[in-house]
């Protein structure tokens, strides 16, 4: 069950693996997450000493959390993945100029997870192509649709 999308993740990149990655999160924030209270747009990934980190990712407190915690927003949460597929990720990143991002953030089981991409980034061009082919599919549809009436 998806809680909150990237969807500037698909239009700044072309995503080419995908990875799913536990999150270390405090209990206010899954309470946060569970009333939808996140936002992805802003966030990245980053990988430092051997450990992948998610940047950025605001979670804003709930108004009914505890008055002994001090909730912050913007703090760093790290990913849990296999060793293997963080020491993969991490020669991407470095060697073949790779990127990391969040594309969405669900529920496994009750567990909250975090999907990531490895990612290049897409040029001008790039982004004008895949703008020009979403607007065809959508006039393909139209006239589809006018043609089975």
């Amino acid at each position: 069950m998806t809680i909150v999308d990237n969807r500037k993740a698909f239009h700044d990149y072309f995503i080419e693996e995908r990875y799913e990655a536990g999150v270390v999160l405090h209990g206010w924030e899954v309470k946060a997450i569970r009333a939808g209270r996140v936002q992805l747009k802003e966030a990245y990934v980053i990988a430092r000493n051997g450990e992948i980190f998610l940047f950025g990712a605001h979670i804003s407190a709930l108004l009914s959390a505890s008055t002994h915690v001090h909730p912050e927003a913007l703090r760093t949460r790290k990913l849990l993945l296999n060793a293997a597929e963080i020491s993969k990720l991490i020669g991407k990143v470095e060697r073949s100029g790779y990127t990391l991002v969040p594309i969405n953030l669900h529920f496994v089981r009750g567990r909250v997870k975090c999907e990531i991409g490895l990612a290049k980034g897409k040029k001008q061009h790039d982004k004008r192509d895949t703008e020009r082919a979403r607007d065809w599919q959508r006039e393909q549809q139209q006239i589809m649709k006018t043609h089975r009436r």
